[in-house]
């Protein structure tokens, strides 16, 4: 099974592409897509969706991954903004015929670190030490996209 974790966010999204063999994730693909701050919002969701596109196209995953909205009263717009891009990932997701999982962040941490409350830095270190290497070199964005990946294909059976 392929797997893609897609982490939304206009400054930067995460994405993680993982193969599961044997019950253990491989990784084949992660990083971060990171618009320039100063470009007009049409032009950040055109670059999400170019990158994004370009990444399903080349590594073919069975199944991408989305983080829940999540809105909280404190910060309306951030919602509203997420959304933007969101519905970038989900298009991507229909031109490519590729299906989409949303799963909660509390529930993703559940599975992956044991603690639905569980830090994106606690979630970093737990991921990173899945696929053997340093923390420092995921960001945020990319170790919570992995751990979205990891996440589904553990509440699928699929992890070990």
């Amino acid at each position: 099974m392929r797997v893609m974790g897609v982490d939304p966010g206009l400054k930067s999204t995460g994405f993680a592409v993982l193969d599961i063999v044997n019950g253990r994730p491989k990784p084949l693909d992660i990083g971060t897509i990171e618009p320039r701050v100063r470009d007009p919002l049409e032009r950040k969701l055109l670059k999400i969706h170019k990158h994004l596109t370009d990444i399903v196209l080349l590594c073919k995953p069975d199944v991408l991954v989305l983080e829940k909205l999540y809105a909280h009263h404190v910060h309306p717009v951030t919602a509203s903004v997420m959304g933007h891009t969101r519905g970038v990932i989900c298009l991507v997701c229909a031109q490519q015929d590729v299906k989409l999982v949303e799963l909660s962040v509390k529930r993703v941490r559940k599975a992956v670190v044991g603690n639905g409350n569980a830090t994106k830095q606690q979630t970093q270190r737990v991921v990173a030490g899945f696929i053997n290497i340093d923390p420092a070199r995921l960001s945020l964005d990319a170790s919570d996209a992995l751990a979205l990946a990891m996440g589904h294909a553990s509440m699928s059976r699929f992890l070990r």
